[in-house]
């Protein structure tokens, strides 16, 4: 005896044989050549429905699963009803983000690059990057369009960098010309976009072009400006009139009026004529440029005046006046 249940060998090989036999065609038995018996398994318990067949088991903790379904989803019914899940998706924004920074695809750090008068706070506003969005629902198309709708930037592009970094780079428009519409001034690009309405001593070196659209052709004032030569100084604004012509700002305050064409002629013709008449240093009020064959000087009121009193004198002593 080994201190253990043993079965004795059975005494008869017969019996044997016959128990030997029962266990080749039950496979609920199992011989032991070593015990010199065989025994058998107990059968599993068949269970059988009203009509005779098998039942089939249910999972264990369905009942429990269903409860909780169940008082779950009258739970989300009243959160949906109470305005609760409107604040809640206000505060944290919608479900398919909140899964997404639940995994770590938030918005943990954003980088800007190219940036000198914008400020940060300008550029996140416009992008519209807030803590409620995440890197992998972010359409970077229309982010890029919504920083180019920003004056002050010429051009943008925007970068992800997973999981959670944000890029943006930016190309600012320079300011290029102030200009002055309706008595109100504004820094505008080269292109002529308005970037800004603060006008201080910063832009005091800028070109003034004044009117409707003069900023639109502000390249062509410049160019007015360098066939001026000498007289390129002494400019202080060029007034775009009816959208044809351009009318220069002398800082004495005369006006020299240019012509629809042949502007260029017109103004080296007027270079000509302050070297060998100094006229811009007379007390005249506008020199009109417009006809072709002459120079038609507007004097001011009293120079106006005083030359028509010269004028009398002379006629008195015979001399014929000129017409100005």
């Amino acid at each position: 005896m080994r201190g253990e249940v043993r079965f004795e060998r059975p005494t008869t090989a017969g019996l044997v044989g016959s128990v030997g036999a029962r266990a080749s065609h039950n496979p609920g038995w199992i011989e032991d050549p070593d015990a010199g018996f065989s025994y058998a398994r107990k059968p599993k318990r068949r269970r059988y429905g009203k009509s005779g067949g098998s039942r089939r088991v249910l999972p264990r903790f369905l009942g429990i699963g269903l409860l909780a379904a169940y008082f779950g989803t009258i739970s989300l019914f009243s959160f949906w009803q109470n305005g609760d899940f409107t604040r809640y998706v206000a505060d944290n924004g919608p479900l398919y983000n909140i899964a997404a920074r639940a995994v770590g695809l938030g918005i943990n750090r954003v980088t800007i690059n190219g940036i000198g008068r914008l400020r940060v706070e300008e550029v996140l506003a416009a992008a519209q990057v807030t803590p409620q969005g995440s890197l992998l629902f972010l359409d970077v198309t229309e982010m890029r369009e919504r920083l180019e709708t920003m004056p002050l930037v010429k051009s943008a592009s925007v970068r992800k960098m997973y999981p959670n970094e944000l890029i943006l780079t930016l190309s600012e428009r320079q300011p290029f010309a102030v200009w002055q519409k309706n008595g109100e001034l504004a820094i505008v690009a080269e292109d002529g976009t308005v970037i800004d309405h603060t006008v201080d001593a910063r832009f005091a070196s800028l070109p003034l072009v004044v009117g409707e659209n003069a900023n639109l052709h502000i390249k062509q004032y410049l160019e007015l400006l360098e066939t001026a030569g000498p007289l390129k100084s002494r400019i202080r604004a060029g007034t775009y009139v009816a959208g044809r012509r351009w009318t220069l700002k002398m800082d004495s305050g005369i006006d020299i009026r240019l012509p629809e064409t042949g502007t260029m002629e017109a103004l080296k013709r007027l270079v000509a004529l302050e070297q060998s008449e100094r006229v811009l240093e007379k007390d005249v009020l506008a020199v009109d440029l417009r006809l072709p064959d002459r120079v038609v000087v507007r004097l001011s009121g009293d120079a106006a005046t005083a030359r028509a009193e010269s004028m009398k004198k002379k006629s008195f002593y015979g001399v014929k006046g000129i017409q100005t």
